[in-house]
């Protein structure tokens, strides 16, 4: 492909949450495309989207070709992407893809645009770049810098992930079931395994053999290929909790070399795309709704030295998991694409 001015950008998933701000980060960012393709499901297909004032026909993804598409973000989960991705490549574009399917293979690289930008150039394998689960990429915008300064060695990871995570059903059962139970009215668990408003649920995605659930292991195979390094232990519990927009994250990690609380905290300061709300005041500490939603770094506080023993840290790691956590970093990985290599 050669060198262009300006791009035919296709979103598949555009009807869904992720696509609508891929979408609305694509014109807040003033990324060049030329043309914007917005696809969905054939139940989606005809409705109309708003972009930048400007007004997009979703039409139905099995009727696209992909004709003259350069660049093509797919955010419509792991089935859609199993089944048209190989067909946009086929066409010639490049796929930037949301979903899990291809983020363990080995040819495919999967990318943090502040960890592991370089991996970008591999998309000539299959013309195929994974972006990382939310609650992955969040976490090692933070750990990345502590890795490269003295190592990691084990990484104990307590998600709080919130219902958008789940997409727009999650939202809007959190919405119905806690309106339905201020009215003192009987409810119903559709979306989640259990009651989700004010209830927490220690269950994210199906549980593996080993009793822990996908999402848990998301957080072990996704570290270890992003850092690519393999010996870092990861030990994950993943939690749904009854907040609408923002993940967060209590970690305690152990380095390989020592690193104060003090040190780390000048490092994460200077860390691209990290912002570090850390004080011993009362509120001086990140949360979703009030630092983290609508926002695209990732911010940091409650950092502080182990209790338990040497060369331990503890860290508390909040963000938007809809912007940073999948639209802005899958728009990162295309301004990295166009500047560098289309």
């Amino acid at each position: 492909m050669r060198k262009k001015n300006s791009y035919k950008v296709a979103v598949v998933g555009a009807t869904g949450i992720v696509g609508e701000a891929i979408l609305a980060m694509l014109s807040e960012r003033n990324f060049p495309a030329s043309t914007l393709v917005a696809l969905a499901s054939e139940r989606s297909a005809g409705s109309k989207i708003s972009v930048a004032g400007q007004q997009l026909t979703v039409g139905n993804v099995l009727d696209e070709d992909f004709h003259d598409v350069d660049i093509a973000f797919f955010s419509a989960g792991s089935p859609t992407s199993r089944s048209q991705v190989p067909r946009a490549v086929a066409a010639g574009a490049v796929v930037i893809d949301n979903s899990s399917e291809f983020r363990y293979q080995d040819d495919i690289p999967l990318v943090v645009c502040e960890v592991n930008p370089k991996a970008i150039a591999q998309y000539t394998n299959c013309s195929i770049i994974a972006n990382p689960n939310c609650s992955t990429m969040q976490m090692l915008v933070a750990l990345a810098p502590i890795h490269r300064a003295v190592g990691l060695s084990k990484i104990n990871v307590a998600t709080y992930q919130s219902v958008s995570g789940a997409g727009r059903s999650g939202i809007e059962e959190l919405g119905r079931q806690s309106a339905a139970l201020l009215h003192f009215h009987q409810i119903e668990a559709e979306k989640f395994p259990q009651q989700i408003a004010f209830n927490v649920i220690p269950q994210i995605d199906d549980f593996q053999s080993n009793g822990y659930t996908k999402e848990e292991m998301k957080l072990v195979w996704e570290t270890h290929k992003i850092l690519a390094d393999p010996g870092i232990e990861v030990n994950p519990t993943a939690v749904r909790v009854p907040v609408f927009y923002g993940h967060a994250e209590a970690v305690h990690l152990e380095t390989v070399s020592p690193m104060s609380a003090n040190e780390a905290r000048t490092l994460l300061s200077e860390a691209p795309g990290v912002v570090l709300c850390d004080g011993h005041q009362v509120g001086a500490y990140p949360t979703p709704v009030n630092d983290a939603t609508g926002k695209d770094p990732v911010f940091v506080g409650r950092i502080r030295e182990s209790l338990t023993g040497a060369y331990g840290l503890n860290l508390w790691i909040v963000a938007d998991n809809i912007r940073k956590g999948a639209a802005l970093n899958a728009v990162q990985i295309a301004e990295h694409l166009v500047s560098d290599y289309l």
